[in-house]
C-alpha cells in the first residue's frame, strides 16, 4: 500500500466540529449522554423493550437512540432518561480557562 500523498490532520476531538457541523458542541454532549445511556442499559443487561418501559419510551424509539438517532431529544430530555435510569445529574458551571470559550462535558 503506497502512503506517500496521505494527508494526516489531527482531529479537535470533536467530530461534529472537524465535519463542520452547526451547534458541534451541542451535538458532542448529546452523543456522550446517549452513550451513557447505552452503558448503563448494557451493564444492567436490559432488553430494548424493558428499557423502554423504564425510559417511557417505546421499543423502535429506543432502537434509534441508541443507534445514534438522537437529534430530536433535547438534552434536558436525554438528562431526564438518565435519572430514569436510576442516576443523578449534577450541573457544575465554573469559569472557563481565561484562554478559551466555555464549554459542555461530561464527567464521572
Amino acid at each position: 500500500m503506497k502512503t506517500d500523498n496521505v494527508k494526516i490532520e489531527r482531529g479537535s476531538g470533536n467530530v461534529f466540529a472537524d465535519l463542520g457541523l452547526p451547534d458541534a458542541d451541542t451535538h458532542l454532549f448529546k452523543a456522550e449522554l446517549v452513550t451513557r445511556i447505552d452503558k448503563i442499559i448494557r451493564e444492567r443487561g436490559l432488553k430494548q423493550v424493558d428499557a423502554a418501559k423504564l425510559l417511557g419510551l417505546s421499543q423502535p424509539d429506543v432502537s434509534r437512540l441508541l443507534r445514534g438517532s438522537f437529534r430530536e431529544y433535547s438534552m434536558e430530555r436525554l438528562l431526564r432518561l438518565l435519572m430514569a435510569l436510576g442516576r443523578d445529574v449534577n450541573i457544575v458551571i465554573r469559569e472557563s480557562h481565561p484562554e478559551r470559550p466555555g464549554r459542555l462535558s461530561i464527567g464521572a
